[in-house]
């Protein structure tokens, strides 16, 4: 019987898991955890809202991938990890931790569907105190 419960609250674990994530693209959090702003460009909307240390901007695609790769090489990535994530009709959020050789930040990326997939259309990255 143990195991039987065991087993269940792990599927449900892991099915849970599995439908809040569905509205964020596994490949955003591989570009965070690599810097590499070439990946993170292929979720871009058309239009994106920036906010990099403070400095905000709404860029179009281009701009955003310029940006954030001037982000990266000024802050080489060591690791990206999920903080929290949600999702909510159509659209979804991360908040993670961004590691770099210059500290910590705080990474808000929040995404909504067009053409039933999910695009960003707003990153904000803030130092943290850490």
């Amino acid at each position: 019987m143990k195991k039987k419960v065991i087993f269940l609250m792990t599927g449900l674990f892991v099915w849970a898991t599995v439908l809040m994530a569905q509205g964020v693209p596994e490949g955003v959090v591989g570009a965070f955890k690599k810097g590499n702003s070439q990946e993170l460009n292929k979720y871009l909307g058309d239009k994106v809202d920036l906010v990099i240390l403070n400095q905000s901007k709404s860029a179009d695609k281009g701009k955003t991938n310029e940006a954030m790769a001037t982000f990266f090489s000024n802050h080489k990535v060591s690791d990206f990890c999920v903080n929290h994530q949600g999702k909510r009709d159509e659209s979804s959020f991360i908040v993670g931790t961004l590691m770099t050789a210059n500290g910590n930040f705080r990474v808000n990326c929040f995404f909504r569907k067009v053409q039933n997939k999910y695009v960003i259309h707003q990153i904000r990255i803030d130092k943290t105190n850490e």
